[in-house]
C-alpha cells in the first residue's frame, strides 16, 4: 500500500473506562462482529521488565513528515510526476532506515553518527525531491505551498516513542494525531544474519526484535482473554436507512497473486509499496495498470461482473522460515520476512447507511482505509481491527495483535469510508474525495453522499505466539514499510471499484431495498 496515503477518519473522544475504550469508526459497522467502533486498546500486560531499558534509549526508527497527505490540490497534469517523486521520498526513507539498522556499532561509538551520516543527508535528498514536486506542479499552472519545504527534515524515534502496546493519553482518547505516552517497553532482538536469522545478543546490537530485526516485539501482542470488552454499538437507524447487504465471493488468493506495487498511490513505480500484497478480484493489477487494463483483467470473484480490485498487505509468521521473496525488494530485503499466510476466509460485504439510502459507487472509485505509517504518524488515521473468532463482538484491537486461545482464529477486519464527494473517483492525497460518516448518527458530511460501505473480514489459522523472558516467539505480523516496525496499527486495505453489466446499481438497489444479496 501506499505510505501515508491512507484515508483519514476523524478522531473522536471516548469514555476513559476499559469497557468502552474505543474510537468510533466513522460510518463503520462490520456486520459479522456487529460493531460500529474502532478499538484503540490500552496495554494490558507489561513485557520484559528491566531488560528493555537499554533498548528504549536507542534510536529505533526514522520519522519523516508525510508530504503526500498535504498535497490536496495537485493538477491532473502533474499527478503522475508528483506520484513518482512521492515514491522517491518513500525510497529515501527506506534506504535511510536500512542504513540506520546496519550501523548500530558506529552509532554506539559516535553519538552524532545518526544525525551526521543518516538524518542530515536524508533531509538534503528530501529537500531536492520536494523542490521537484514544486516544479512539477508549477509547470502546469498549479500553486505550491512553500510551507511544504519545511517537511524535508526528519527526526528519530526511540523504541518507547512508537505505538507498540503503548497506552494512549486520556483514557484511549486520541489527541494531536495519535501522540502517545511512553508506554509499551520494547525488546531488542539480535543481530540480523543470513536472511533474517538472528544471533541472541540480548539487544546489544540495537535491533528491535523480530526475525529481521525490525519487529514485532512482545509489547505488540496481548492475550485477548485478558482484554476488557471495548466494542461499542452502532447508530440507531432512521426510517430512511438502507438496511440490505451485498456479498461478493472472490476467494482468499489461493492462486498467490502477489506484488509489491501500489497502482493507487505510486502508478508506474515498481515496488512502490515496499511490501507485499494479496490480491483478490481483478487479476491484472500492478503499478502499470490503467482503467482500461482493469476492464480486461478478469476476476477471481464468482460474480463475473465484479472486476473490482481488493488488496491488502500479507500476514507472515516469523518462525525462522523464509518465503519466495526473502531476497527481493519488498520482501526480505526490506524487513518483510517469514512464511506468508493465506487467509482461510476472506469475506467481502457491502452494507448500507443507518441514516439514508445509498447511491451507486462510481466506476474506478479508489479508496484506501487505514494508515501504513502509524508508527511514525500517530493514530489519527489508523483503521486497523484485530480480534479472534469468538471475541469479535466484544474486543477489537488496533495497537496490538491478539494472542487467541486454543481453537480460536485470528481475524483482521476493515470498514471503508462510506461517504463520497459525488464528483471524484480519486483525489490528490487519496483521502479527501471520500469520508467516514458521523459515528453517532451515521450521517455523511455536508456535500457528501452515502455509498455502499465496503467491509472485509480476513480469518487466519495462526499458532499462538508465546512470550518468554520478555521475548516473543513465533510472532506474526502484517507486512509494512521497514521503518514502521510491523506494528498492528499499520494495517490497511485498498480498493478499486470496477464493475460491468450494471452491477454497481444492483448493489445499491439491493441495499436500499433491505435485501441480503450475493
Amino acid at each position: 500500500m501506499g505510505r501515508n496515503t491512507r484515508k483519514r477518519r476523524t478522531p473522536l473522544a471516548t469514555k476513559a473506562i476499559a469497557a468502552s475504550a474505543a474510537l468510533a469508526l466513522g460510518g463503520g459497522g462490520l456486520i459479522w462482529a456487529n460493531f460500529y467502533a474502532s478499538a484503540h486498546e490500552s496495554n494490558n500486560q507489561s513485557w520484559g521488565g528491566n531488560q528493555t531499558k537499554a533498548a528504549t534509549a536507542q534510536v529505533a526508527t526514522i520519522s519523516c513528515p508525510d508530504v503526500g497527505q498535504k498535497l490536496t490540490n495537485v493538477p491532473n497534469a502533474a499527478r503522475q510526476g508528483v506520484a513518482a517523486e512521492l515514491a522517491n521520498l518513500d525510497k529515501q526513507i527506506t534506504e535511510a532506515y536500512n542504513r540506520l539498522a546496519s550501523t548500530r556499532n558506529a552509532q554506539q561509538q559516535d553519538a552524532s553518527f545518526v544525525q551526521n551520516a543518516i538524518v542530515g543527508p536524508l533531509k538534503e535528498k528530501r529537500a531536492a525531491t520536494i523542490d521537484r514536486i514544486r516544479i512539477d506542479i508549477q509547470r502546469v499552472g498549479g500553486s505550491f505551498d512553500n510551507a511544504l519545504k519545511q517537511l524535508a527534515a526528519c527526526t528519530t524515534q526511540t523504541a518507547n516513542q512508537t505505538n507498540a502496546g503503548g497506552q494512549q493519553q486520556n483514557g484511549d482518547q486520541q489527541q494531536n494525531g495519535g501522540q502517545q505516552q511512553n508506554g509499551g517497553q520494547q525488546q531488542n532482538g539480535g543481530q540480523q544474519q543470513n536472511g533474517g536469522q538472528q544471533q541472541g545478543q540480548n539487544g546489544q546490537q540495537g535491533n528491535i526484535g523480530g526475525q529481521a530485526g525490525n519487529g514485532p516485539v512482545a509489547a505488540d501482542f496481548v492475550d485477548i482473554t485478558k482484554v476488557a470488552p471495548n466494542v461499542q454499538g452502532k447508530p440507531r437507524r432512521t426510517g430512511n436507512a438502507s438496511t440490505g447487504t451485498f456479498t461478493t465471493r472472490c476467494g482468499v488468493n489461493a492462486n498467490k497473486n502477489f506484488n509489491t506495487d501500489n497502482v493507487i498511490v505510486a502508478p508506474g513505480v515498481t515496488n512502490g509499496a515496499h511490501h507485499l500484497h494479496d490480491y483478490v478480484g481483478n487479476q491484472k493489477v500492478n503499478a502499470f495498470s490503467s482503467n482500461n487494463t482493469f476492464l480486461q483483467g478478469g476476476t477471481s470473484c464468482q460474480n463475473r461482473s465484479d472486476l473490482s480490485s481488493y488488496y491488502w498487505p500479507v500476514v507472515r509468521v516469523q518462525d525462522g522460515t523464509q518465503d519466495f521473496d526473502q531476497n527481493k525488494d519488498g520482501g526480505g530485503k526490506e524487513g518483510n520476512v517469514g512464511r506468508i499466510l493465506t487467509p482461510v476466509q476472506a469475506q467481502i460485504k457491502y452494507v448500507g447507511s443507518p441514516a439514508s439510502k445509498v447511491v451507486a459507487m462510481p466506476q474506478f472509485l479508489r479508496i484506501i482505509t487505514g494508515d501504513a505509517k502509524t508508527t511514525t504518524n500517530g493514530l489519527a488515521n489508523a483503521n486497523a481491527h484485530w480480534s479472534c473468532t469468538g471475541f469479535e463482538n466484544k474486543v477489537q484491537l488496533t495497537q496490538q495483535y491478539p494472542i487467541c486461545p486454543q481453537g480460536s482464529k485470528v481475524v483482521r477486519s476493515f470498514a471503508f469510508q462510506s461517504c463520497w464527494d459525488g464528483q471524484n473517483a480519486d483525489s490528490a492525497n487519496h483521502r479527501t474525495h471520500v469520508a467516514f460518516a458521523d459515528p453517532a448518527s451515521g450521517v455523511c458530511p455536508n456535500g457528501f453522499k452515502a455509498i455502499p460501505q465496503l467491509t472485509m473480514r480476513l480469518v487466519y489459522n495462526i499458532n499462538p505466539p508465546t512470550i518468554q523472558n520478555g521475548q516473543v516467539k513465533n510472532a506474526y505480523a502484517v507486512d509494512g514499510f521497514p521503518e514502521q516496525l510491523h506494528k498492528a496499527a499499520t494495517d490497511h486495505d485498498d480498493f478499486i471499484s470496477v464493475t460491468k453489466n450494471g452491477l454497481a446499481n444492483k448493489i445499491a438497489n439491493c441495499i436500499n431495498r433491505g435485501q441480503n444479496c450475493a
